[in-house]
């Protein structure tokens, strides 16, 4: 009796940020089938990689209809949540994402997907703007990078949309997403200049800045169907923004970890693919050696990201109250133990390695056409 109220417990504090993984499991399977694709290469990768994406979703799907139908006081406390609200767009991100992912296997199973997440993601933008407009609680230090949730997710329509024949329905969800990218940047960058440091936890979500800009240039050349200086605008925006976060290392290898370091995998997903988008748009070389260097570094961060969940899921560190109020600003935490340090740094040397690895897979196995 007391292991099923224990259970019960943990599932009512079942986060909904959890589907932030599929995200980036789901990045992770579109930048390999771009690699292949583009290095003429058939690693076998995607079937693995869309099985196991698919069955973490139905997964988490079930576990969160449950806390729905049993705890449904704390999904709505999640839905009134400053923060926490903004993370349930990333369950219809999850399924136009997948999407993606199928409609190179499978028009028939993509479309049905798109359009559920392409509906469901539009309730979503229109209650939490609605949140935002009329709120009574709001802070500036509830403000943080996951606020571009939303407007990330708009971006995402077109990339299947158009493709399945919705372009106007495209344009109008990448309308959404570009307006909001642009309000919400000048937004965040006034909160992280001019008052206290992002709380710990959610310093990881600094990379999802990468994620507008990159999967909107991704969108637009969809939506477009050439490259222009508007797109380049887009693409070198992300690729900055990805090398100003990568030169904060350190500040982020003394973290702890908490389900917020998975933001640092899709937003890595999008500038890779982005980039190897480029390529196949301008044939340089460049392009095709950084995307596919960023998704094998991809790789190597899911695994570690992987690990360190299911090492969190062990220890119950996961599915718990929170300690303290969202409320309360906290300045970054304190470094690890010498020890902790150097092995997050030998990690940080094998993730350097992968991204090696990688350009010289695309080296190796670049097309005929450029040797």
């Amino acid at each position: 009796m007391e292991n099923m109220s224990h259970t019960e417990h943990r599932l009512a504090n079942f986060p909904v940020s959890f589907f932030s993984m599929i995200m980036g499991l789901s990045g992770l399977t579109i930048g390999w089938e771009k690699v292949q694709s583009l290095l003429n290469l058939d690693l076998g990768l995607t079937p693995w990689l869309l099985g196991a994406t698919s069955a973490i979703f139905g997964l988490l799907v079930l576990l969160y209809t449950f806390k729905l139908l049993l705890h449904r006081q704390s999904v709505v406390r999640e839905l009134r949540h400053p923060v926490k609200i903004n993370f349930f767009p990333t369950i219809s991100m999850s399924l136009l994402l997948l999407a993606i992912a199928f409609l190179p296997v499978s028009s028939a199973v993509s479309a049905p997907l798109w359009m559920i997440g392409a509906g469901l993601h539009l309730l979503f933008t229109l209650y939490i703007v609605s949140v935002w407009i009329h709120h009574e609680h709001f802070q500036i230090h509830h403000m943080n990078p996951a606020w571009f949730i939303p407007a990330v997710g708009n971006l995402l329509v077109p990339i299947a949309g158009v493709s399945l024949g919705y372009v106007d329905l495209s344009w109008f969800f990448f309308s959404i997403g570009i307006l909001f990218w642009l309000i919400l940047v000048v937004i965040v960058f006034n909160r992280v200049l001019f008052h206290h440091p992002i709380e710990s936890h959610l310093m990881p979500t600094l990379f999802i800045l990468i994620a507008p800009p990159a999967v909107g240039f991704i969108a637009y050349l969809k939506l477009v169907g050439e490259l222009d200086s508007f797109g380049r605008i887009l693409y070198f925006a992300g690729l900055f923004l990805t090398l100003l976060l990568f030169t904060q290392i350190r500040r982020f290898l003394g973290l702890r970890f908490f389900l917020s370091w998975w933001a640092y995998s899709f937003p890595l997903a999008a500038i890779g693919i982005a980039g190897l988008t480029l390529f196949a748009e301008t044939g340089q070389a460049f392009y095709l050696q950084l995307g596919t260097g960023l998704i094998m570094l991809l790789s190597g961060v899911v695994v570690v990201l992987l690990t360190q969940t299911a090492m969190a899921i062990g220890r119950r560190a996961i599915c718990v109250a929170e300690h303290a109020p969202v409320t309360t600003p906290a300045a970054h935490p304190p470094v690890n133990p010498p020890t902790g340090r150097v092995v997050r740094w030998l990690i940080v040397v094998a993730l350097v390695l992968t991204f090696a690895a990688g350009v010289w897979l695309a080296m190796y196995y670049a097309p005929a056409a450029m040797h």
